[in-house]
């Protein structure tokens, strides 16, 4: 048990409260890169080793320095995820189902206190890197993002990219997706409402009566609302990225994050070479012209997008959330 609970090639994979117990699975380093996402669907079925919780610890060894890349989705936060993946550098763990399940643990009522305990372990075992002297990326699941401010707390060290796409991009991906983008977004807000995060004065009949694309805004301004307090009690500890300006000028996104998260990537071969150049989620050749005629696909829905748009705006002006999110990465 105690090679498994030092040894970063057993990934923290679930939590099991019921038992206070860390179900590892084995993925090496190529697993991670050949994954979209660490879950079974893309790592494949395995049959977990279970350690205590306390015993895992107690064996983990030292943790790295820890990266997080907070997102809003549909935001290339998957491409800067891959980016991070430099052997000796960093590693770049792609939404940790652990921590998913503890924000399931935190909607069906758990002891925040035990949950804060949880999480602070869990970060500790996350953050064993592969290699002497690199430093652990962690892009959570979007749905993480209430976790955040805990996050950051626990690890006062860390640093953290607060990630975004401007609120049209964000709403042409959902509506170019179709019903599953639909009931994605609505079981967001579900979560969302649960978790505190909408304060703009509707109740749940007005969210009931709202389309889809105003409900998908609703979310992106709930995650942007959330950022900005972020931006304001962590100062120095985050920083802002729009992700249009990430595509627009990647030698120097990059450059000036592996600054922030002081991580000495070669940039000019991050972004010529194949990171920048397919698609992160399915791994196809992804050009300029390619992601020019996938948003193609949205001028069917691009007069909702402008009048939702515009109406988000005004939420936000009456709410106080700003558009454009303090302490960005590009001045």
């Amino acid at each position: 048990m105690s090679t498994i609970a030092s040894n970063p090639v057993w990934l923290p994979h679930r939590y099991d409260p019921q038992h206070d117990a860390i179900h590892f699975r084995h993925t090496p380093r190529a697993a991670h890169g050949a994954a979209t996402f660490l879950t079974d669907e893309y790592l494949g079925e395995a049959k977990p080793t279970i350690v205590a919780r306390t015993t895992a610890l107690a064996q983990a060894g030292p943790p790295a320095p820890l990266r997080f890349i907070l997102h809003s989705a549909f935001c290339c936060s998957t491409l800067l995820a891959r980016a991070f993946d430099a052997p000796g550098l960093a590693m770049g763990l792609k939404e940790p189902v652990i921590l998913n399940d503890l924000i399931g643990w935190q909607l069906r009522g758990g002891d925040g206190r035990q949950i804060a305990n949880v999480l602070d372990g869990s970060l500790a075992l996350l953050a064993r890197p592969f290699a002497p002297g690199e430093a652990v990326v962690i892009k959570p699941s979007n749905v993480c993002n209430a976790m955040a401010p805990l996050m950051l707390q626990l690890r006062p060290d860390a640093r953290a990219v607060l990630l975004y796409a401007p609120l049209p991009v964000f709403l042409g991906s959902v509506a170019r997706k179709g019903m599953d983008g639909r009931i994605w977004v609505r079981d967001l807000l579900l979560k969302q409402l649960k978790q505190g995060l909408h304060s703009f004065g509707f109740s749940g009949e007005d969210y009931l009566g709202q389309t889809d694309l105003q409900i998908a805004a609703m979310g992106w301004l709930a995650q942007h609302a959330l950022f900005a307090r972020l931006a304001a009690q962590f100062g120095q500890q985050v920083t802002t990225l729009d992700s249009e300006l990430l595509l627009a000028q990647p030698a120097a996104a990059m450059t000036a994050l592996c600054r922030f998260f002081d991580v000495p990537l070669d940039v000019q071969a991050v972004v010529s070479g194949s990171i920048f150049g397919r698609h992160s989620k399915f791994g196809q050749a992804f050009t300029t012209d390619d992601r020019t005629a996938e948003r193609a696909a949205e001028a069917a829905h691009a007069d909702e997008i402008a009048k939702v748009a515009i109406w988000a705006e005004a939420v936000a002006k009456a709410a106080g959330v700003p558009m454009q999110l303090p302490r960005p990465l590009l001045g």
